[in-house]
């Protein structure tokens, strides 16, 4: 099983996916680690990435679940994943990955960012990624929960939801 974590900037994609990793006992891939350096600077610098910004990006991530999958091995990725032709292209045909959504609203998501510290995202493109968004539709599954609780609750509230029978 390969699972994909999405949401915005701040929503807590990496905490999740690395505590979910841990808990199937499987790789973590960090995405926003796979970005170009000029992705990067450009995200510090304030400006919000174009689609062709983000293609390379995309593509080494779905590199990524590609080479789980050939190995036949699970894994867990972080992706914003923030439109629905992004997520075509990293899990369009790919029936063995499953897509977790990390929902909450802007004024929490804005105040967790405020507050970590060494990240390349400055709060300022965080309306930038609430216009970009395309809530997943039902007909791409998604696991979606609601990043007020904990971590660990929210965790757990995912696991509930790839054992239980899909479809």
């Amino acid at each position: 099983m390969i699972v994909v974590v999405m949401g915005v900037s701040g929503s807590g994609k990496t905490t999740v996916a690395a505590l979910l990793a841990e808990a199937l006992d499987c790789p973590f891939q960090e995405g926003d680690a796979l970005h170009p350096p000029a992705n990067v600077e450009k995200m510090r610098g304030g400006t919000p990435l174009t689609d062709a910004d983000r293609l390379p990006w995309l593509r080494r991530i779905a590199d990524c679940i590609d080479g789980w999958r050939q190995q036949g091995q699970s894994g867990v990725v972080t992706c914003s994943a923030l439109k629905r032709a992004y997520r075509d292209i990293i899990i369009d045909g790919r029936t063995d990955v499953a897509l977790v959504y990390l929902k909450g609203s802007r004024e929490l998501i804005e105040r967790r960012m405020e507050a970590r510290q060494a990240h390349f995202m400055p709060v300022a493109l965080l309306d930038s990624q609430f216009a970009v968004l395309e809530e997943p539709g039902a007909d791409e599954q998604p696991i979606v929960v609601d990043i007020a609780p904990p971590p660990e609750k929210i965790v757990a509230e995912v696991l509930r939801c790839l054992r239980a029978p899909r479809g």
